[in-house]
């Protein structure tokens, strides 16, 4: 269900790569040549060339993976994967993959009603030609900027705006050059407070097992090697994988 729902935003994410290039749609720009082509009759050569607006959006389609990654909540559950990883003392289960892969979904899930709104207030309307291509990136990131100043502390955004020597009457006035850094910040910040408090029960349970290795006189002996078990034991029993999903997916609002 999750792989359906990703394949019917795709079109979406294509329309929020004119984030980058929609100043260039309506520029009436030459073109490259790409290549020429000459009959075999010798009447005369035909060049093919290639518009500067498709080469930007081809451009700027390498740039949207970063860009969607930093306008989503995947950074601040990456972050918080990574740190409980290193929490548990594991260092490489669960894989690279599969914490990319949870990550991925978890966002899928919680940005599912900000896609859904993009799509219909901005993909719907252009694909039954009601609104021209640049209107329709206007209206799609709305949803999108909307979500990303609930998230963004008022200090982070204004430090960016601060270092841009910027001022906006309202946030809602805020672009999204300023926007985008703010949040990302916010997002860091957050994900560090969560694992931080991540970090306490099982840097607890390691001073216990070094204290008991201490006193036995087993100071040769890793309190790692002794408490990782016990690390496992304990996230298991308080089904930690389910807590730590539904925590981040509540400092959404989900």
């Amino acid at each position: 269900m999750m792989v359906a729902t990703l394949k019917r935003f795709i079109p979406l994410f294509v329309l929020l790569g004119g984030l980058f290039w929609a100043p260039l749609s309506f520029a009436d720009l030459p073109g490259i040549p790409a290549f020429t082509v000459q009959p075999g009759d010798g009447e005369g050569t035909q060049e093919y060339s290639v518009t500067l607006q498709i080469l930007a959006l081809m451009t700027a389609l390498t740039f949207l993976p970063a860009m969607l990654m930093m306008m989503t909540s995947f950074t601040r559950i990456i972050v918080v994967f990574a740190i409980l990883r290193q929490a548990l003392g594991l260092q490489a289960t669960p894989s690279n993959q599969i914490l990319l892969g949870l990550a991925l979904f978890l966002s899928i899930f919680i940005m599912k009603p900000v896609l859904e709104e993009a799509n219909r207030v901005g993909l719907q309307p252009y694909l039954q030609e009601e609104v021209t291509s640049l209107e329709a990136v206007e209206l799609a990131s709305e949803p999108f900027k909307k979500f990303m100043l609930e998230q963004t502390r008022e200090d982070d955004l204004a430090l960016f705006m601060r270092i841009a020597d910027v001022q906006y009457d309202t946030p809602q006035d805020v672009s999204f050059w300023i926007l985008m850094p703010a949040f990302v910040t916010s997002e860091l910040k957050t994900a560090f407070q969560i694992g931080f408090i991540l970090f306490i029960p099982f840097l607890i349970l390691d001073m216990v097992v070094a204290s008991v290795l201490m006193a036995m006189g087993m100071m040769m002996l890793s309190p790692i090697i002794i408490s990782l078990p016990f690390k496992i034991m304990l996230f298991v029993l308080v089904d930690g994988w389910a807590l730590i999903m539904g925590t981040l997916a509540a400092s959404y609002g989900i």
